[in-house]
């Protein structure tokens, strides 16, 4: 019965892909409007009335891409690598939970206005709970969110899986723990490994499709080298090489797309979910920045961490792609847009080619503007406010993600070999993005006491990154962003690096901002190197909350947007474009 109800599934998938390429907030035609209700009951009333301005939260922004410079199989490689993307959509619906694909069609035939407003809310968050309320279920009639998503079975306990994981020989642990397979039962009961591409086979096969036409469109060497061998792995689960292809990528087309973070894996943060940003590379801008990646190195013999912790010979210098989007999907498109992307997290392509570092920069463009410059205006004193700056915003995201690549990944733990992932477990995401952010800060005072970075930025650095934490904790702390910037205003707050005036707006100290960023940079990179699972969940269990002058100034944020909401303008019309 199992393997039937997978068939069906499979069968059905390639309507769901339909379904969202009409639906979702990307390149298809636009939604019928909906059908007049010239009443309703009181409470369809209220649920609406919730439901428009939960959504009302994300500020509708149009995002666009110079595509002039593309030949006309470019464009033709860029439409299908479109298509390819709403595929993604379809497997991070499942990913997350079983019942979504149920739930979506039904809210698809439901033409009212309250039928139009669920699906809305349902589109923008890849589900029925709200990301931005810890994950509230804005629908009736649903569990609540699985911290194990769907790839466990629904019906595990986390002790049944670490058990079962524990008494397995080391090659059988090292795919029940990898990236690549969900967990799921036999007809006898009994837990198992399945690769994607068998559990995601029907799906995957129609998203290879489109990554071998874009393949056989596109005029670039490495770009077609890439989309085979990418269009391969999802057939063979074996993803090394297209990611090594992915880091040696030269052309204009810059896509991402497949199976990568692992934020949705809540219990153990071992299992990727599937996403894509496709996007259009601005060459010269991305020369401009890569001279960054040449002070990796240096950066990594600062650090402040025992020396015997720091890493003597980085992999291969990172690259760095400033990039435009023309259409994000699956975890790449659910609540708050991505800004900036540090991929891939195969620690084998990391010691080989490095990791490249792509720069969302129309993404980060709309969320300055619409969301970080109105927060500054309410949560920073005077002075403060005159130091926001965009250039700070945009460089601090960019060594944020240079950050990810430096400091503990492979360790060593009771005289194992393992790494930093493994040990902190569900802790990981949020710890690393603590680690990436306040690292950052500390890597840009060191550029700037280098003279590599004009003095300027060591007021507007500190400023934005403050304006910049509530930006991320209105994402919520249960999400692995929002909890690590609570981490850190806390701590920074403990060592009076923060200040909060009279009239409760903050302030930066900066006669001891500079200390405060080292100490926690230490302290976080060591937890790490040391596989600190125990210390990471009480930091987070200390600071990962949100205290009560924080949440003052956030309450004052209700008419500010949280996030965008992108429409895929450029997307639509290349599609349309036939």
């Amino acid at each position: 019965m199992r393997t039937l109800t997978r068939m069906m599934r499979r069968m059905l998938t390639p309507s769901l892909v339909a379904v969202l390429a009409g639906c979702s907030g990307g390149p298809a035609t636009t939604a019928p409007p909906p059908s007049p209700e010239a009443m309703l009951p009181e409470a369809a009333r209220s649920e609406l009335t919730r439901l428009e301005a939960s959504v009302a939260r994300f500020a509708p922004t149009d995002l666009t891409a110079d595509l002039s410079g593309l030949s006309a199989g470019d464009r033709t490689a860029l439409r299908h690598l479109v298509q390819a993307a709403q595929v993604m959509d379809a497997l991070f619906l499942e990913q997350v939970w079983a019942g979504n694909e149920t739930r979506l069609y039904d809210l698809v035939r439901d033409d009212s206005t309250l039928g139009r407003a669920r699906l809305h809310a349902f589109l923008i968050n890849k589900g029925p709970w709200s990301r931005l309320d810890h994950n509230e279920p804005f629908l009736d009639g649903v569990p609540a969110k699985p911290p194990s998503a769907n790839f466990y079975p629904a019906d595990a306990t986390r002790e049944e899986i670490e058990r079962w994981i524990a008494g397995l020989p080391s090659a059988e642990q090292t795919r029940a723990t990898g990236f690549f397979t969900t967990i799921r039962r036999g007809p006898d009961g009994a837990l198992a490994s399945v690769p994607y591409s068998v559990e995601y086979q029907g799906t995957l096969a129609l998203a290879a499709a489109h990554l071998r036409q874009a393949a056989a469109a596109t005029g670039d060497p490495t770009l077609k080298t890439f989309l085979d061998a990418r269009a391969t792995a999802f057939t063979t689960n074996d993803y090394y090489d297209s990611d090594v292809k992915w880091m040696e990528l030269t052309s204009t087309i810059e896509p991402t797309i497949g199976p990568y973070e692992v934020y949705e894996d809540e219990w153990f943060n071992y299992k990727a979910a599937f996403e894509a940003f496709i996007t259009v590379k601005d060459q010269a801008e991305s020369a401009q920045l890569q001279r960054f990646a040449g002070a990796l190195q240096a950066i990594e013999d600062h650090l402040p961490i025992d020396p015997a912790l720091r890493n003597p010979k980085l992999g291969a210098m990172a690259p760095i792609a400033v990039v435009n989007t023309v259409f994000s999907a699956g975890d790449g498109n659910r609540g708050v847009q991505t800004a900036a992307f540090n991929l891939p997290n195969d620690e084998r392509v990391i010691r080989e080619k490095g990791s490249k570092r792509v720069m969302l920069k129309n993404n980060q463009r709309a969320k300055f503007d619409t969301v970080l410059v109105p927060i500054s205006r309410i949560a920073l004193s005077a002075a403060d406010q005159a130091q926001v700056d965009f250039e700070a915003f945009f460089t601090h995201i960019l060594m944020h993600e240079l950050m990810h690549g430096l400091g503990p990944h492979d360790i060593r733990v009771g005289g194992r070999a393992t790494t930093v992932r493994q040990e902190l477990k569900e802790t990981y995401s949020a710890i690393e993005e603590a680690k990436a952010d306040i690292s950052g800060l500390f890597a840009l005072q060191y550029l700037v006491d280098q003279g590599q970075l004009d003095r300027s930025f060591e007021r507007t650095m500190y400023t934005t990154f403050l304006a910049s934490a509530f930006r991320s904790i209105r994402f919520g702390i249960n999400e692995a962003h929002g909890r690590g910037q609570a981490m850190q205003v806390n701590y920074l707050l403990d060592r009076g690096a923060f200040r909060v005036g009279p009239d409760g707006t903050f302030s930066v100290d900066a006669a001891r901002v500079r200390d405060a960023v080292t100490a926690l940079t230490r302290e976080i990179m060591t937890l790490q190197a040391e596989g600190g699972y125990d210390r990471a969940r009480a930091m987070i269990e200390t600071l990962g909350v949100v205290r009560p002058e924080v949440k003052a100034v956030i309450d004052r944020l209700s008419g500010v947007p949280v996030d965008i909401e992108p429409r895929f303008v450029t997307a639509q019309a290349l599609l349309l474009d036939r």
